[in-house]
């Protein structure tokens, strides 16, 4: 069991659902946002952040031997708001981390890193990087800093680049996009279980039988999605109309962050 498990982003709604899911898997939950947290519970304390502060963050990881990283800015803004909240954040987590013993991160990357990739493509771990927004950009640059941080300094991290972490899966996409939240529960568990984990990238999907992405290179890991979003396909055909093939959302893995405009200052 983690002693101090600390979660940023976590006001937000993985946070929240992580916050819930989590207990008692650490015997301190140190949970931060800059958004209202309610009341601590037993086990847990609530620490504001700003995470471009970097002073505040290196305060933050102290005590921690655990880290789990939602936070920051998770759908397509303009440059600066990306910047100091997924740039700065990231690289002032990672500071903090190599000066309070390297706790091991889960990074919550994201899909986004590959969206212009086309939906009949199988991507595995060796897929080029093709954003499709700065928020895509941002999850490169912190999975950048993250192999950074790995071979300078020795700190491990998984680059879980989220698919889409809902309840159930809630359109034609999910049906290869769908994460579920027992599952991203597990995959938590295993990497703070596994006695080696290095700076490894996992796509984070469950065992959906439309899956797009090959998890085969972090089998070591033990970790085996159990959730498939095939159960929710008939019920998806029943209640929301297909796409048309030429949409984004039916031609590329990002969906319809391909389609949004470039967000200007």
């Amino acid at each position: 069991m983690l002693n101090r498990l600390l979660i940023t982003g976590a006001a937000g709604q993985l946070g929240t659902m992580l916050r819930e899911k989590l207990r008692g898997r650490a015997a301190i939950m140190r949970l931060s946002d800059v958004a209202d947290l309610g009341e601590a519970r037993e086990g847990e304390e609530l620490v504001p952040c700003d995470l471009s502060d970097g002073d505040a963050v290196m305060r933050l990881v102290e005590g921690c031997d655990g880290i789990v990283h939602l936070g920051g800015i998770s759908v397509e803004k303009s440059f600066d708001l990306i910047e100091a909240a997924n740039l700065r954040g990231v690289y002032n987590i990672y500071e903090a981390a190599r000066a309070h013993g390297r706790p091991r991160i889960v990074f919550a990357s994201s899909n986004h890193t590959i969206g212009y990739h086309p939906q009949t493509a199988r991507l595995d771990h060796s897929a080029p990087y093709r954003p499709d927004g700065y928020y895509g950009v941002s999850k490169i640059f912190g999975e950048a800093v993250a192999s950074l941080y790995h071979d300078k300094f020795g700190q491990e991290s998984a680059l879980v680049r989220i698919g889409s972490c809902t309840p159930k899966p809630e359109n034609w996409r999910m049906l290869a996009t769908w994460f579920s939240h027992d599952d991203f529960v597990a995959l938590i568990e295993a990497v703070f279980r596994a006695p080696v984990l290095g700076c490894t990238m996992i796509w984070g999907a469950s065992n959906n039988d439309h899956r797009w992405w090959d998890n085969s290179h972090a089998a070591f890991l033990g970790w085996q999605p159990k959730d498939n979003a095939a159960d929710w396909a008939e019920e998806i055909a029943r209640t929301v109309p297909r796409p048309d093939p030429d949409e984004a959302v039916a031609r590329y893995q990002g969906g319809v962050f391909t389609d949004e405009p470039i967000h200007r200052s």
